[in-house]
């Protein structure tokens, strides 16, 4: 199997005048599982769409690069087919946009080289709809359309299983998930990062890590990592709480 790497090196983003991201590096293999954590406004999710390339993030400064190659300046739908895979904290609704046939233009998009047997690959939907306990009436629906917040999310992540991205991120994939969807969606984080993905969650609580254990954590204060640990520093970080790292960071920066 490939080893990739996806690199964030020194990464500064502004949104509008106001800096956000200050010298972010992160360096994320084939087979990680990397736990993004931090207070709500500290930059998690605008981490994640510089790294997507949503243009509304403006990036001051640094590189973003998938095995050596530059991404920074690349519009997300390459950044995509390079194999960059992002779960929103609001997944995009479309009505009338079949979800079967979304994902299978799609998939042919990011595996361009791939002959795709539509019949296998609707066999392959069908199996991960009852993994997550859906029915198969969701391939006819429209994208997201009408879905509840717990229903969007598993399906977020039946998309990143089905189009095997080389980085996946996840923005609050946790969120509106009950405890049962929740598991079976930590069983699919677990299950892509053995396909060989490499996976950042962004969260804001432990709860999720209970289910998955990330290889490396990470703790961002105010646009800045304030402390990377392996994954055990999940339960140090509830332990001591988000104002102990703002307090060392700030006593950093002075």
């Amino acid at each position: 199997m490939a080893q990739n790497i996806l690199e964030i090196k020194n990464l500064n983003v502004e949104i509008g005048s106001r800096e956000i991201l200050k010298d972010v590096s992160l360096q994320v293999r084939s087979g990680e599982i990397h736990a993004l954590m931090g207070p709500n406004g500290t930059g998690k999710s605008t981490l994640a769409h510089s790294v997507m390339g949503n243009p509304k993030y403006k990036i001051k400064g640094g590189r973003i690069a998938l095995n050596g190659k530059d991404l920074t300046e690349m519009q997300i739908h390459d950044r995509a087919r390079e194999g960059i895979f992002m779960a929103f904290q609001e997944p995009v609704q479309v009505q009338g946009l079949r979800f079967i046939n979304y994902l299978r233009t799609a998939y042919s998009s990011l595996h361009p080289n791939e002959r795709l047997e539509y019949k296998k690959f609707v066999e392959e939907v069908k199996e991960l709809l009852n993994f997550f306990g859906l029915d198969n009436s969701f391939l006819d629906r429209g994208l997201n359309d009408g879905l509840s917040g717990g229903e969007k999310k598993r399906m977020e992540a039946l998309q990143m299983l089905i189009l095997k991205p080389k980085f996946i991120i996840l923005d609050e994939i946790d969120s509106g998930l009950d405890v049962d969807a929740l598991r079976t969606v930590s069983k699919a984080i677990e299950r892509a990062k053995v396909g060989g993905a490499g996976i950042i969650i962004i969260t804001h609580y432990q709860r999720i890590l209970d289910y998955v254990k990330p290889d490396f954590v990470h703790v961002l204060i105010e646009g800045r990592i304030a402390e990377s640990g392996a994954g055990d520093l999940a339960r140090v970080i509830e332990e001591r709480g988000y104002e102990y790292y703002k307090g060392e960071l700030n006593a950093k920066i002075e």
